[in-house]
């Protein structure tokens, strides 16, 4: 059954465990998947009042992401692509504030020629404000820190 299992077959085990925990705790919601690229699943709930889900800064959709994939990973450990949970939104909301804020950060840093540090963050955020400022010219940036400690560095270029 695991070998060769397809991006489908995937989804459809990544949406029934989501649709399953929805409803155990009562929650009235969609889910849908997509595929995002050839290695890149996205399983999305969309209903009211699903804050819970998401938690302080997405701590808990980052948590809820790690079981979903364990979860697929068990099912079909010869092949599992990358899955990428999102609730409400949320997502996009968090990647279009990270912007907004890398965009303002970044003019300080062009301003006063100064770099700066930003606060510790996920993987995925870091790699948003890394895309973000290299669309800006005369600006660099750097990962600097270990582990939960990891964090960009913004800086002038040169």
């Amino acid at each position: 059954m695991a070998e060769g299992a397809s991006r489908e077959e995937q989804a459809a085990a990544a949406r029934e465990f989501l649709e399953g925990l929805l409803d155990e705790y009562g929650y009235q919601a969609t889910v849908e998947t997509r595929m995002l690229d050839e290695d890149t699943i996205e399983v999305a709930a969309n209903g009211n009042e699903l804050g819970l889900l998401v938690g302080p800064r997405g701590s808990t959709l980052a948590a809820l992401q790690d079981v979903i994939r364990t979860v697929v990973q068990h099912r079909f450990p010869t092949r599992t692509d990358r899955i990428v949970v999102d609730v409400a939104g949320y997502r996009q909301r968090r990647v279009a504030a990270l912007q907004r804020f890398t965009q303002q950060v970044a003019a300080e840093v062009r301003e006063s020629g100064a770099e700066r540090a930003l606060e510790p963050m996920s993987p995925a955020d870091r790699k948003v404000v890394h895309d973000t400022v290299t669309e800006i010219e005369g600006l660099v940036t750097r990962s600097e820190g270990e582990d939960s400690a990891r964090h960009v560095v913004i800086a002038p270029a040169g």
